[in-house]
């Protein structure tokens, strides 16, 4: 029988939790933690494996190298061999090391909003081309569209864990290269003042979006000054050489001041060794490659060393985004990056399941944990991908920012303080009522240092049942519905809009 005091108990109940679930004066799981406290690699591991690397590089060196970099890698002593393939230098590398950029600012278009790369802060954000959405209606699988994009980046405009924006998916509906990259970066810039980060397919694109980019920034030549987005490009293609067309568009990004993250993504077993140690040598010397190659064109330019070991099911040849292995050798990949003082990028939560279900949440809670406990400073794809990276969902995108608050508080740890050690406070409750509920100490900590998640469920489970008996898909679907509903952002003025629609093909 539902009694009045029963009754009361859960009003009661519910005005605590409302009070626990507002935003506290101090953020107890802030973006911007410190990792690195997971360490895979053994000091003389990481001496091995880069040891090996530089090997690599001076032995076997790089295959199709572009003319224009061919010169440029030889004029700051770099070597051709008879085959063709161009070696550098154990000194060479390691100068390129010295003069890199170790921390720099990835800005965004509110200030407030820019981050620091580098040193031992983690920062979780997207990445990704996903093909296909996750439709929020049917919970089926579609072609992603320029109006998904949309979506995804004003919903993640919300999210405080979402650090910067990656496109994260294609629009497939969009055929031209040339408006695709264009109405992503509009896409961007339109819903966004977070850092962001795009992709262009071919060289030429770079100066017309950079224009694009002035008119938002407030004129000509005002995004170089500071730059709002940055570039992902891989112009290593492994096994250990380059791709000519990505090379063309690093050069174009240095030329504009676009910041670049210089992707390396091999895949164990077929484009890199099997073995976990072989595969992280290779993997650094090809992202060492990009290094080299950004420092003989422009020396200390800003490039985020983004070192992407990728996984395939060995049995099946398909990429497996989730598992030991994975999360694993993305953590060992940050702490080489972070050894070598580079500023690292690693992907993680990358599920390789389909449905929001238990497969997604251990695949994704187990990797994106490993990559900040090591240290990753931009952890890539950690939000809203699913289906191996084929996929992206909304649902995903407000459950990985709950998750993203779970991990700031691991790696936050135990401040160990006198007030916080509590000798008084444990006095006066055994002397007292006996507990510490309502104590001032616990309502001290309750606010400072727990956080309170809004869609994982702690109710018990008749209360559970009294609300629907919902899962966390149906949880996650209904905060992402509200979202995309009430959060209609415009960053650019009518002016503005007005401008790069008289330069440019803006779809709708």
């Amino acid at each position: 029988m539902d009694t009045q005091s029963s009754r009361l108990r859960r009003s009661g109940r519910k005005h605590r939790i409302a009070k626990r679930a507002a935003k506290p004066a101090v953020n107890p799981a802030a973006p911007g933690q410190s990792g690195g406290r997971y360490a895979p690699l053994t000091s003389a591991e990481l001496t091995a494996i880069y040891d090996t690397s530089l090997r690599l590089l001076a032995e076997l060196g790089m295959g199709d190298v572009p003319k224009r970099l061919q010169e440029d890698l030889l004029a700051v002593g770099a070597e051709m061999t008879g085959n063709g393939r161009i070696t550098l230098p154990h000194s060479l590398t390691e100068e390129a090391i010295a003069q890199a950029a170790r921390r720099f600012t990835l800005h965004g278009r509110d200030p407030d909003r820019s981050i620091e790369v580098g040193g031992d802060r983690v920062y979780f954000g997207t990445g990704g081309a996903a093909v296909q959405t996750l439709d929020i209606e049917t919970r089926l699988y579609r072609p992603s569209t320029l109006q998904d994009l949309r979506d995804f980046t004003r919903l993640q405009d919300t999210l405080a864990n979402v650090s910067w924006f990656t496109r994260c998916c294609i629009a497939t509906d969009v055929p031209d290269t040339f408006d695709l990259d264009v109405n992503t970066a509009y896409a961007l810039m339109r819903h966004t003042t977070k850092p962001v980060a795009t992709a262009f397919t071919l060289a030429e694109h770079v100066a017309p979006i950079v224009q694009m980019f002035d008119i938002a920034a407030g004129g000509e030549g005002a995004f170089a000054k500071r730059p709002f987005v940055k570039a992902h490009i891989s112009p290593v293609i492994s096994p250990m050489r380059f791709g000519a067309d990505a090379v063309d568009v690093v050069y174009e990004c240095i030329r504009h001041n676009v910041p670049v993250s210089c992707i390396t993504a091999a895949q164990s077993g077929a484009t890199a060794p099997a073995t976990l140690a072989g595969f992280l040598a290779q993997s650094l010397a090809e992202t060492l490659a990009s290094l080299v190659m950004v420092h003989a064109i422009q020396p200390g330019f800003p490039m985020i060393f983004s070192n992407w070991p990728l996984v395939i099911d060995l049995r099946t040849g398909a990429f497996a985004g989730g598992g030991g292995e994975i999360a694993v050798l993305n953590a060992a990949s940050a702490q080489l990056s972070n050894w070598l003082g580079l500023p690292s990028g690693v992907a993680a939560s990358m599920t390789d399941a389909k449905a929001i279900d238990a497969q997604y949440g251990a695949e994704k809670g187990m990797t994106s944990l490993a990559a900040a406990l090591a240290g990753g400073n931009l952890i890539y794809e950690s939000s809203g991908m699913t289906a191996s990276l084929l996929g992206a969902s909304f649902e995903a995108f407000v459950l990985d920012d709950e998750m993203h608050s779970a991990t700031y508080r691991a790696l936050r740890g135990i401040e160990v303080t006198e007030e916080n050690l509590g000798f008084e406070a444990i006095c006066d409750v055994v002397l007292g009522d006996g507990h510490f509920l309502g104590a001032q100490h616990t309502y001290a900590a309750m606010e400072r240092d727990y956080f309170y998640p809004q869609l994982a469920d702690r109710d018990q489970p008749v209360t559970w049942l009294e609300n629907g008996a919902q899962d966390a898909w149906y949880r996650a679907n209904a905060r992402a519905r509200t979202i995309l509903q009430d959060h209609h952002p415009d960053y650019l003025t009518p002016n503005q809009d007005a401008d790069i629609r008289r330069i440019f093909k803006i779809l709708a």
